[in-house]
């Protein structure tokens, strides 16, 4: 099958990619469905292992796949949601109220020979190193922070209000461009070198790239540029981004947000690149790409969600067998 940007793709998403060329897209952002939330009603969905440890195996292989079409300066952005396990009663199907699908339902995690009830899974982290040791790059784990986050009836432990971004990368050195996601500061920052933590134990060595000052108590040095130019740039991106939740009202369930979405592709792909995203849902990671006059590739193994992004794109999709 010939890949062809600007398409959504009907099918599973490790078929799909294993018949795309090397190297054909520049940067993912992607949010796949996470275990043991939501049936989709579809054969091969992914969420549905009945162990974490089947859903990993199924990622790295899917991520096998993502880092031969993935250029080389390539970068991906993965959003997981973590999951607890519950009290042992057995896998428990029950209607989603807030889905008119029938076939959408979400799944209780009630399986108590998988993990102790109550327990955290950590998945996040669980599919982070497994791609870690696959021989990605694991650069950053971004904190989504969400000041809306969904109720829940807990007592004995702290409501949620966050989820992992991780940012990967395929080597070494990659696109990054830090300069289009500065953070604004709330007042110039003019700290001088002499004014940061006083000047005990401590030298100023002069060098090209402004002043370097070795710690000998630390044994490190950390570099100042005289007067701190952060001022009239901003500040680098910090790895806590605070982004409320979307809803699509079609979807009758959360989106991944426009907000959350434009850094990671203002940063990880070059104007005219092409951003994939393997889990399309309802198409917002290619409605940024295209205000940003990115290039996008989408595949979604849900016709249902490929009719909804297109009302939202205006676009045909291409299907596959």
């Amino acid at each position: 099958m010939s890949f062809k940007p600007n398409t959504i793709t009907c099918g599973d998403a490790l078929t799909v990619l294993s018949r795309w060329p090397d190297e054909c897209v520049n940067c993912v952002v992607t949010s796949p469905p996470y275990w043991g939330l939501r049936d989709y009603g579809m054969a091969g969905q992914f969420g549905l292992e009945k162990t974490p440890q089947e859903y990993i195996a199924k990622m790295a292989a899917l991520f096998t796949e993502v880092r031969r079409v993935l250029g080389p300066s390539g970068t991906v952005w993965l959003n997981i949601g973590d999951c607890y396990f519950g009290s042992g009663k057995g896998w428990n199907l029950k209607p989603c109220k807030q889905d008119s699908n029938p076939g959408s339902r979400h799944r209780c995690l009630d399986i108590k020979h998988l993990g102790k009830g109550k327990d955290l899974v950590g998945l996040p982290w669980r599919v982070a190193f497994a791609l870690q040791e696959s021989g990605w790059y694991l650069r950053s784990d971004i904190i989504w922070h969400k000041p809306n986050p969904m109720p829940e009836s807990v007592t004995d432990r702290p409501t949620r209000a966050h989820e992992y971004l991780f940012l990967l990368s395929k080597s070494s050195r990659y696109y990054y461009d830090a300069a289009a996601i500065r953070e604004e500061l709330a007042e110039p920052e003019r700290v001088r070198c002499d004014q940061i933590g006083g000047n005990k134990g401590k030298e100023t060595h002069h060098s090209p790239g402004g002043m370097y000052r070795q710690d000998k108590q630390r044994g490190h040095g950390r570099r100042h540029n005289g007067f701190n130019d952060r001022q009239a740039n901003g500040a680098n991106k910090r790895d806590v981004w605070t982004v409320t939740p979307a809803q699509y009202k079609e979807a009758h369930f959360a989106t991944f947000p426009e907000a959350l979405i434009d850094p990671c592709i203002r940063a990880g792909c070059p104007a005219g690149g092409i951003v994939l995203d393997p889990f399309m849902g309802s198409g917002t990671t290619a409605i940024v790409a295209a205000k940003m006059s990115r290039n996008w590739a989408r595949i979604e193994l849900n016709p249902k969600y490929i009719e909804m992004a297109k009302r939202r794109l205006g676009l045909f999709a291409e299907i596959t067998a």
